[in-house]
């Protein structure tokens, strides 16, 4: 019967992170360039959702883009 031998690395501390990574994650954030997207979840009924899909399948669209393009035109873009 063999042994096998683990080693446990050093215990994790509570130190801050270096002033380099804080400074490379805020770097990473775009400037300028498009606005951050935030998902949005509803219900519908079986039927409506049939429409749209088949629908949007003959247009060779996309549901959340349809959705999207709706909400524009009722809220605008702000």
């Amino acid at each position: 019967m063999s042994t096998k031998k683990v080693s446990i690395g050093a215990k994790p501390t509570s130190k801050p992170a270096p002033a380099a990574a804080d400074a490379w994650v805020e770097s990473r954030a775009p400037a300028e360039g498009p606005e951050p997207m935030k998902r949005l979840t509803i219900d519908v009924p079986m039927s409506l959702h049939r429409a749209i899909k088949s629908q949007c399948a003959i247009r060779g669209t996309k549901i959340a883009d349809e959705v999207r393009e709706l909400l524009v035109q009722k809220y605008g873009n702000t």
